[in-house]
């Protein structure tokens, strides 16, 4: 452990840090690190790639294809390509959508379970190439990854492992071949690559035949062809579903997990589901959650389903249940069927963008948080406002770089009589930690209080923001 004096004089430079620019203060906090001894094994660290992948907080996912054009969510994988037809298809409207809203990457389906590729593989005749769009030479994955590209979002790409077109479905071994095949295009003909989206769907293939994925060289593949980008699945290995489909990390959620417990996608079970929706405060591995939801019933485009689209309040709700806790928000907004975002995604997209600014408008402004180590040995960062202000909401982060290390903490405000109250209790903190005050009071200073943690917190930020006006 460090020593208390090795964590006071670390506390001392962290608190002249908060009137600095946030990058001088990041590099600060990073030096502090640096300089902080341990004794005892290191807990698990981000890497650079993990780091920028939950750090970034929002991607659009982008479910389209057949399914589009049938009005179901699973085809079957005896579609006729020739239904695949989106005749103003306009992949810089999805980008400029997205950055509009907020979002810094965006997921494409370039297969889903039906079978059909959206670019022109070599591995099938099942793909855009048989489709009269753009006379069969069109390529979905090669506009939405340079639309991405020229809207500054990085691209994630789905390929769904089941097939239920392909006739060597089932047939392990060429099955495997077939879509390590698909990966490698995927993977060296569209640049960088930030994320590779993957699940555990697996049916049954031709007679009855059960698929055997062969994940160790699946993911060899991707680490191999795309380094710098992270994988995502039940089991990882750099990301991981956060259990649910409904907008809502766990509460706590710790970005490590016992590995052990979740060993491959698709498995199921209660322990399963509570690791991936809360992680493992003892997990030797660093795998954060990530939040995927879709904005309407439905993944893909449903035109009945157009009055159904999530209210401003759902989304808000949703930000904070998943960013707000420790988590990356993946909200599917599904092109429509003439290739567009359907003009009531769009526009609940900026509404939701709108809310947003609104609730974290008015910072409060702090004169300077002074830290120590209080007499039971717990962090206590107290801060005297520039002038009294009514919080509604409080963001805390601590500098992950290091491992997450806060496991209890609480959250008070001084009305001005020298009297704390409670405005928020929590356990995990992590990269990002919103807590909305369900009674906002009008307060001089606030004070943040680490009550538990498995290690020295470092470099922990807290901001708080005035109710709207």
């Amino acid at each position: 452990m460090t020593t208390r004096r090795e964590f006071l004089a670390a506390s001392a430079l962290a608190a002249t840090c908060t009137a600095r620019p946030r990058h001088a203060q990041a590099q600060a906090e990073r030096d502090v690190l640096q300089r902080t001894t341990r004794r005892g094994a290191p807990r698990p660290r981000p890497t650079p790639a993990q780091l920028q992948w939950q750090r970034d907080e929002f991607a659009l996912f982008l479910h389209f294809g057949v399914n589009t054009f049938t009005d179901r969510e699973w085809g079957d994988g005896t579609e006729d390509p020739a239904i695949f037809n989106p005749i103003a298809l306009d992949a810089r409207q999805w980008a400029r959508t997205a950055r509009a809203a907020g979002a810094r990457s965006v997921i494409l389906t370039a297969k889903h379970h039906d079978g059909f590729c959206l670019w022109p593989t070599a591995t099938t005749r099942h793909s855009v190439a048989s489709s009269p769009w753009r006379g069969g030479a069109g390529d979905v994955v090669r506009e939405c990854a340079d639309a991405a590209r020229a809207e500054g979002l990085r691209v994630g790409l789905y390929c769904s492992p089941w097939d239920r077109n392909a006739s060597v479905y089932g047939d392990s071994l060429r099955y495997n071949d077939f879509y390590i095949a698909q990966l490698t295009e995927l993977l060296t003909q569209y640049g960088a690559i930030a994320e590779v989206w993957f699940d555990g769907a697996n049916g049954e293939g031709p007679n009855g035949r059960r698929q055997v994925y062969d994940w160790p060289r699946i993911w060899g593949t991707v680490r191999r062809l795309q380094p710098d980008a992270v994988m995502f699945s039940d089991a990882g290995p750099d990301v991981r579903w956060i259990g649910n489909e409904r907008g809502s990390a766990g509460d706590p959620n710790w970005s490590t997990v016992d590995p052990s417990i979740v060993t491959a996608p698709g498995v199921d079970g209660p322990e399963i589901i509570r690791s991936l929706q809360h992680g493992d405060r003892d997990g030797t591995v660093w795998r954060p959650g990530e939040t995927d939801v879709s904005i309407r019933p439905g993944w893909f485009h449903h035109a009945t389903e157009d009055a159904k689209v999530k209210t401003v309040d759902d989304l808000v709700g949703i930000w904070f249940s998943s960013v707000g806790r420790n988590s990356k928000l993946l909200l599917n907004v599904p092109p429509a069927r003439d290739g567009l975002l359907a003009v009531a995604d769009v526009e609940r997209l900026r509404e939701f963008k709108a809310a947003r600014d609104a609730v974290f408008a008015r910072e409060v402004q702090p004169l300077r948080w002074t830290w120590r180590v209080d007499a039971m040995k717990r962090v206590e960062g107290t801060a005297v406002l520039a002038q009294p202000a009514t919080v509604g909401v409080v963001r805390l982060a601590e500098a992950v770089e290091d491992g997450q290390q806060v496991a209890r903490y609480v959250v008070e405000g001084d009305g001005g009589n020298g009297t704390w109250r409670a405005l928020a209790r929590g356990e995990t903190i992590g990269c990002c930690k919103l807590d909305r005050i369900d009674a906002p009071v009008r307060v001089t200073r606030l004070r943040v209080t680490v009550e538990e943690s498995n290690d020295v917190v470092a470099g922990l930020q807290v901001r708080a923001f005035a109710v709207p006006a």
